[in-house]
């Protein structure tokens, strides 16, 4: 069992992902970390901003983006990075405030640009909770003072990973969807059930990332915990290996 040694688009989307998801977290609540009943505004519909909407799915949370090019449309469907995809506004707001009302998980994308897209939300008072990165795109909808919940519209921000933790990512050679959801058993075996905030984080990653991530990653996994339970990950799948549980090829690697 050997440290891959070509990263595959697969893994560069699922890490830029997974970023992406722990910086959500962060506005997170309930005793699993969940967005559920949060509205994030994504922005213009471009590569960085679909990480976003499978980080937010992820979450927990509601989310719009914006895009008059057609074939980023078309694409966003096929790829599963957006549940639907609209026409109008109005269409988009249904969908939202149904699911921000069940505190449900949900991608939409307007076809539109996203500069009339966000001067139709002002226009309605329409305000998202949270925004993306201002290296994403600068939206008209960051000098909004107050969501729709009485707070204030907050952006997402990525920080530097604490040194205590460490990425483990694996992966197979062949047959994914046979023999993926068996290391995650594994791993996810491995993370305490503790109210800790990283490790239900990281259950919670562990469940709902292949759910969304879907084609985009179908033969990669990647978790991020604390060292000591990232090395017990590590010696756990090497065994199950070692006891020949795979009948395929397993790369496995560990990184602070």
């Amino acid at each position: 069992m050997t440290p891959d040694p070509n990263p595959s688009a697969d893994l560069d989307f699922t890490l830029q992902v997974e970023r992406l998801y722990a910086a959500l977290l962060r506005f997170a609540s309930g005793d699993e970390p969940s967005l559920g009943g949060k509205l994030l505004y994504a922005g213009e519909l471009v590569p960085a901003s679909r990480a976003l909407l499978v980080a937010a799915n992820i979450a927990g949370a509601a989310s719009l983006a914006a895009t008059a090019d057609t074939a980023a449309q078309k694409q966003a469907i096929r790829d599963g990075v957006a549940d639907f995809l609209v026409n109008s506004l109005d269409e988009a707001l249904r969908i939202l405030k149904n699911e921000v009302r069940k505190r449900e998980a949900v991608a939409v994308c307007l076809a539109s640009a996203p500069e009339t897209a966000e001067r139709e939300m002002l226009e309605r008072g329409v305000l998202p909770d949270l925004l993306p990165p201002l290296s994403f795109s600068a939206s008209q909808l960051g000098t909004a003072s107050v969501s729709p919940h009485g707070e204030g519209v907050r952006r997402v921000e990525v920080l530097p990973t604490p040194a205590s933790q460490a990425l483990v990512t694996w992966g197979i050679a062949t047959a994914p969807a046979q023999w993926l959801p068996k290391i995650d058993a594994i791993a996810l075996d491995c993370l305490p059930t503790t109210p800790d905030h990283e490790f239900r984080a990281a259950r919670r990653w562990l469940r709902l990332a292949p759910r969304y991530l879907g084609r985009l990653a179908q033969g990669v996994r990647v978790v991020r915990c604390n060292s000591k339970i990232a090395q017990q990950i590590v010696e756990r799948i090497q065994s199950a290996v070692n006891r020949g549980e795979f009948a395929t090829e397993v790369h496995i690697a560990i990184a602070s």
